[in-house]
């Protein structure tokens, strides 16, 4: 893997785009202080210009080249990157003047994290400088969690993906933008749920959904009403009565554990049936095989996949959020 990361550093370095593990999802990465080289991101991704990229930092002491944190909040700064990072969450800062406005879609705020994967952190330090880097897919499809699925989305649109197995979490990053309050705990807009949760961040923080306006361009990456979503059209059921079949038509349902007794695997003949958390329900299983299990469904040659909800608690959040983005198309 030494000289993986050295080739993928010194192509980065040349300006070149390289697809990266990180914990989450497969990342596009470019120098983020490159803007040609964040430019072939957003060609190779098809990706509008209007929607900002999250810069990733090799260690916490490099957060102030590509940030500028405001006195009122470094003090929840520093108590939520000690906790939090290297890992999933990603805060909405002022950004630096270096980051170029392509990174950041024209915005005056940088979305910033440190990746916990230890081969996107290796290749952060070799290269000395923070990376750019959106999911590894086609804007609006299914992340990938893997370095086949990376391949099966861009190749022939970038020279090198970095191959070092699945992904150990499977949702993208919590976002979160912090404001301050005299006297009290502050404010985290959560612009984007993921595997930081809620009851984690309240630790910290009183924690309120950020609320988007659609007549906007978006504040944050992946907040677009449409997203996640496979070719396949993916219905969310968010009761079994609401099931209305049509004939001739082949269904697949994407169920939460799968077991014989769930009204929804019961619900019909289906023509293919698979489990988020086979057997157990449990949610961070569920996470982590969420797009892997979205884009084997859309591969079996289905008219439809119907999917069962999961609780929206926990990480429960996060998975209902990328469901109803990917359905939305299909209500």
């Amino acid at each position: 893997m030494k000289d993986a990361v050295r080739e993928a550093s010194a192509m980065l370095r040349a300006g070149e785009i390289v697809a990266l593990p990180t914990e989450t999802v497969y990342g596009l990465g470019a120098d983020a202080l490159n803007p040609e080289a964040v430019a072939k991101v957003f060609a190779a991704k098809e990706r509008p210009s209007f929607d900002p990229l999250i810069v990733h930092i090799a260690s916490r002491g490099d957060l102030k080249d590509v940030a500028i944190v405001p006195d009122d909040i470094a003090e929840t700064v520093n108590k939520l990157t000690a906790e939090f990072w290297p890992g999933p969450l990603t805060l909405i800062l002022p950004k630096h003047p270096d980051v170029p406005d392509l990174v950041t879609s024209g915005l005056p705020t940088v979305a910033v994290r440190q990746s916990a994967h230890p081969v996107f952190r290796a290749v952060g330090k070799e290269l000395g400088r923070p990376i750019a880097a959106p999911s590894a897919n086609r804007f609006g499809r299914i992340s990938p969690t893997s370095a086949s699925a990376v391949m099966k989305e861009l190749e022939g649109r970038i020279p090198l993906i970095v191959d070092a197995g699945a992904c150990s979490e499977g949702v993208e990053s919590t976002i979160i933008s912090i404001e301050p309050r005299e006297g009290k705990k502050p404010v985290f807009r959560l612009h984007r749920a993921g595997p930081v949760t809620k009851e984690q961040l309240q630790n910290f923080g009183k924690v309120e959904k950020f609320r988007e306006n659609k007549s906007e361009a978006p504040q944050a990456p992946g907040q677009l009403e449409s997203h996640y979503a496979p070719l396949t059209p993916l219905i969310l059921l968010e009761k079994p009565e609401d099931f209305v079949p049509e004939e001739g038509k082949k269904y697949g349902l994407l169920s939460y554990t799968g077991d014989d007794d769930s009204p929804y695997v019961n619900l019909h003949d289906w023509e293919a049936i698979e489990s988020l958390s086979p057997g157990s329900g449990k949610l961070a299983e569920a996470a982590i095989r969420l797009f892997f299990v979205m884009r084997m469904m859309d591969e079996a040659g289905l008219d439809a996949i119907i999917v069962e909800p999961v609780s929206e608690t926990g990480l429960g959040v996060a998975i209902m959020d990328r469901l109803r983005r990917a359905s939305v198309n299909f209500k």
